[in-house]
């Protein structure tokens, strides 16, 4: 129905020579995606109960104190979590352990407030499947063909439009991206050794070598048009899965939603990152935030040409932060808490803030109840 929508209402919008018929498409495609995030909270509150439990971490500062995650945390009379004051334009990255992960980090933005401005990578073929790959070319996706030649300038072009946007528009944005590109399971993990020991470094325990392209090129890429841009890194941690289990074999969409068996809670330990200062993205002072990207190799600017100096410094950087979440994995299996005895940790169940908000992620069903009372009543 969302997408019926788009087509009907929306699409014909973009033939309409007026700036004002622009405006209207985005932010219509903006409520939109907005429904859609509305949904993913409350198909997990109806049919998927869980409560995202959340501690955080500052480069530079630590662990957060009580008094620190009170300014964080956002809460009704009644003390409920409503909202998190997290940054507003942010790359947000995670481990991947099931293919629910992009739902609950999608859940995630609903508290912070950026549900309706979420960007995600997925391969070109899916764009194509009907209904589901119409959508997703509304919601202004990137689709990559996995042939990295060709994708870097799509990549960063894509990029630079969105960021430049946000940033004209003062709206938010929050692209998610998984540097380790796929799940972590029994097919994946012995590619990820053998690529280990063909660059003579250790493998990751509880997790993949990410690979630090893509999230380069997109930081990058972003950066320029967005000075105050973020990095969001989540380390997530599932309970039931024992060391060395493949998240996978315990919780899938079908065991989560059709089984009705959703894992009691996901633990998410967040740490922000200041792109400009704590990130080693390399020398961007010469770019140009107004120029964007060419999508061809013969006309490009300097984002999609990194010298490989700081392309290693990034990956290095890179690379420590996963060991980094292995580590905290490894406390989480040992304890059941990535952080301390003792420290602060903010329970969130996944529900709407508002029993209205259940209109808004219906809304879409309403040109079909006014078609159906029109043929019930004529």
């Amino acid at each position: 129905m969302i997408n019926g929508c788009q087509l009907v209402f929306l699409l014909p919008l973009k033939a309409l020579p007026f700036a004002c018929a622009d405006r209207v498409y985005y932010e219509g495609i903006r409520y939109s995606k907005g429904a859609f995030g509305r949904l993913l909270v409350l198909m997990s509150q109806w049919f998927a109960p869980t409560k995202l439990v959340v501690t955080f971490e500052q480069e530079g500062q630590g662990r957060f104190t009580e008094e620190q995650i009170a300014q964080l945390v956002e809460r009704d009379a009644s003390g409920r979590v409503v909202g998190m004051r997290l940054p507003q334009r942010a790359v947000m990255i995670a481990n991947h352990q099931v293919y629910a992960d992009w739902w609950y980090a999608w859940s995630l933005t609903y508290y912070m407030g950026t549900y309706a401005d979420v960007f995600i990578v997925l391969k070109e073929s899916l764009k194509w499947l009907p209904i589901l790959g119409w959508g997703m070319r509304f919601f202004n996706f990137i689709f990559l063909k996995r042939s990295w030649a060709s994708d870097r300038f799509h990549l960063s072009s894509s990029l630079s439009w969105l960021g430049r946007r946000a940033e004209k528009q003062d709206s938010p944005l929050t692209f998610i991206l998984y540097p380790e590109g796929t799940l972590v399971s029994k097919d994946t993990k012995p590619l990820s050794k053998k690529f280990a020991d063909k660059i003579g470094i250790p493998d990751m325990l509880y997790s993949l070598l990410p690979r630090s392209t893509g999230l380069h090129y997109s930081l990058r890429s972003l950066a320029p048009r967005i000075p105050s841009l973020h990095l969001i890194d989540i380390t997530m941690t599932y309970p039931g899965i024992p060391p060395f289990g493949y998240g996978q074999s315990y919780y899938t969409l079908r065991s989560i939603f059709m089984d009705r068996v959703p894992p009691p809670a996901i633990h998410m330990h967040i740490r922000c990152f200041d792109v400009a200062k704590d990130v080693p993205i390399g020398d961007i002072s010469s770019t140009n935030p107004d120029v964007l990207p060419k999508t061809s190799p013969e006309d490009h600017v300097q984002e999609v040409d990194i010298p490989e100096k700081e392309r290693e410094t990034f990956e290095l950087w890179l690379r420590d932060l996963w060991r980094e979440k292995d580590k905290l994995i490894s406390k989480y299996l040992e304890t059941g808490s990535m952080v301390d005895g003792g420290r602060p940790q903010v329970e969130i169940p996944l529900r709407l803030r508002r029993t209205r908000e259940v209109l808004d992620a219906f809304c879409f069903f309403m040109p079909v109840a006014v078609f159906w009372a029109w043929w019930k009543f004529r």
